[in-house]
């Protein structure tokens, strides 16, 4: 009884441990998004601030052009990431349920985009984008998507195919016997077999499409600028916004206001998650197909 007691309660303790880590960058971020500049300098002032400065988050509003900016960066990240999605699940099916010649070959290939590292193949890309008249606009980013070759294009098609992989051979025989043609057997029996695929998928694609600064301002220059992307510029952007007579604390505001601002532009992502949350663990608790 006292051994058990004792694990439970270790294994409390590490939990709280561990999610402390894990939310303490979340945590002190916002602490520190609702102090005003004297709490930023008083040695004090650790994680509750005198007063909440909720005239922060205005001000980062009107520095990111939060609104518009935030549209912006949604369709940036979520219509590739249908695409992405959409892609790589009929590319894993066919690996996962066809046999063909140069099959594993054509699958080590498509792994090896994933281990190479981006800066390799950067270059060509963008001499190749330049040549196609797909730069500074969305094409730069659905085109790949549309052909397997978005961002982390192979981590998702080895996701589908080891979900797909799942499902029985007799079953898929017996649709076949029974009149199914291949789209009904995909949509009917392997879809539903590959939900957690589909939304791991999504979730990661939405999250990496738009997380990514680099490629977005080498492929989209000035012509679109998504939230992340406004944030590498938000002190420059935040100075000029304010008047000469603020000048003189706007280097100890900045702070807060930056970190307002950083806590707006991951704020739809926490939210995406925690409203998936619950369909994601019911996928899981459902994946798969006992006996064959």
């Amino acid at each position: 009884m006292k051994k058990a007691v004792a694990g439970k309660l270790f294994l409390y303790i590490f939990l709280c441990v561990t999610g402390f880590v894990f939310l303490y960058p979340l945590l002190k971020m916002l602490s520190m998004s609702l102090m005003a500049p004297d709490d930023l300098v008083n040695p004090l002032v650790n994680w509750v601030p005198y007063g909440f400065e909720t005239a922060n988050f205005s001000k980062a509003v009107q520095v990111l052009g939060y609104g518009e900016t935030l549209w912006t960066t949604i369709y940036v990240s979520v219509l590739p990431a249908l695409l992405q999605t959409l892609v790589c699940a009929l590319t894993g099916y066919g690996i996962a349920r066809y046999r063909f010649k140069g099959k594993n070959i054509l699958f080590g290939l498509i792994l090896a985009t994933f281990i190479i590292p981006s800066q390799i193949t950067m270059i060509p890309q963008f001499l190749m984008y330049k040549n196609l008249g797909i730069l500074y606009s969305l094409k730069a980013y659905l085109l790949p998507a549309v052909f397997g070759q978005g961002i982390r294009s192979a981590i998702f098609i080895l996701i589908f195919v080891l979900f797909f992989q799942q499902v029985p051979v007799s079953l898929t025989e017996a649709a076949e016997i029974d009149g199914a043609n291949q789209i009904v057997i995909f949509t009917k029996i392997a879809v539903p077999v590959a939900k957690p695929g589909f939304l791991i998928s999504f979730l990661l694609s939405v999250v990496w499409y738009w997380n990514e600064t680099y490629l977005g301002s080498l492929y989209f220059g000035a012509n679109i600028k998504t939230l992340p992307m406004k944030l590498e510029n938000f002190v420059e952007t935040f100075n000029k916004m304010v008047s000469a007579s603020e000048a003189g604390a706007g280097a100890t505001a900045n702070e807060a206001v930056q970190m307002a601002g950083t806590f707006l532009i991951i704020l739809p992502l926490l939210i995406l998650f925690f409203c998936a949350q619950k369909q994601f663990i019911e996928g899981i608790e459902k994946t798969g197909i006992t006996g064959e």
